[in-house]
């Protein structure tokens, strides 16, 4: 168990919190913290514009289409502005910059790693994961998957297990619809997976899928963008899709560590301008919540500087 975390943000956080009350400041951070993403993505060979250029020239609603339960409601907390869109991920922008703006995001974990920051985070993700899971992993259900980065992850990690991908946003699952096709298409991906992605348009904390049916739930880098009341309905929606001696598995920005303590004003502001939430998973008891939810003590490591991994088996 690690120390709890103070539920009050710092002097620096209210002090934010004040500036982004402000629209003008708020949408004007918001235009800076994107800016910052495409600039560096750019500097570390990740040709941003370009890209999400050539993704625009593809039959997007065709794969839509396959994807999208057109009954489903929106929670509220998910119709908020995220990642510097208004529509926040409702929408074809943030769906098709999500990859750029991972390794963009991620360049600077590691000294030196950039354009591979993103793939050596998760990789280490799975180094963790694999060293904690003490069942054989059959099935398993990505939460809040984005674009399928995390879901593909989770198919070289596990190439016999069936993989299920879920989403709220109908956008990002067409993104990730096709990232699947085009994997499955390639000789040697294909040869390492027998199991298509099912991709399910969803709340995580209410998936309609069967009780007890996962030996495996992941979620990566979701629960900062969430408001602690749906954190603890997917904690328990977690715990009713797992089989006895199943895991849920998160990894995601770590409250604890001295890059956010010591982050620069300036920097923290362009930060939580995209994070709405990011003060209640900071604040967050997560070790408590699981324990709650019908999980051991969890498991927590470091696996970067700046994120953790926590494993939490069914009691």
């Amino acid at each position: 168990m690690t120390t709890a975390v103070n539920t009050a943000p710092r002097l620096a956080s209210r002090l934010v919190n004040g500036l982004l009350s402000i629209k003008p400041l708020a949408a004007l951070a918001k235009h800076q913290a994107r800016s910052m993403m495409i600039k560096r993505a750019e500097q570390i060979g990740v040709p941003w514009t370009k890209r999400v250029q050539e993704l625009r020239l593809l039959d997007w609603e065709t794969q839509l289409i396959q994807v999208q339960n057109t009954e489903l409601s929106y929670p509220d907390y998910y119709l908020r502005s995220f990642h510097a869109y208004d529509n926040g991920n409702l929408s074809w922008d943030a769906a098709l910059e999500v990859e750029v703006a991972a390794y963009a995001v991620h360049a600077k974990i590691w000294p030196g790693a950039d354009a591979e920051g993103d793939p050596k985070l998760r990789q280490s993700y799975h180094d963790v994961l694999k060293g904690q899971l003490n069942v054989a992993v059959q099935d398993i259900v990505d939460l809040g998957c984005s674009v399928g980065m995390s879901t593909l992850a989770l198919q070289e990690a596990y190439p016999q297990a069936k993989i299920t991908g879920v989403d709220l946003s109908p956008y990002f699952l067409a993104v990730a619809n096709y990232r699947s096709q085009h994997a499955q298409n390639q000789a040697e991906t294909a040869a390492k997976s027998q199991n298509p992605i099912h991709w399910v348009h969803a709340a995580a904390e209410s998936t309609g899928l069967p009780d007890a049916s996962f030996d495996l739930v992941s979620a990566c880098l979701m629960f900062h963008e969430l408001p602690q009341v749906a954190t603890r309905q997917i904690f328990h929606e977690a715990r009713r899709l797992l089989r006895p001696g199943g895991h849920l598995a998160l990894m995601d920005m770590n409250p604890q560590s001295e890059i956010y303590a010591k982050m620069p004003p300036y920097i923290l502001t362009l930060l939580k301008s995209t994070e709405p939430y990011l003060d209640e998973y900071f604040a967050l008891d997560l070790e408590k919540e699981l324990v709650e939810a019908g999980f051991q003590p969890p498991t927590i490591v470091c696996n970067t500087p700046r994120h953790r991994t926590v494993v939490a088996q069914v009691s």
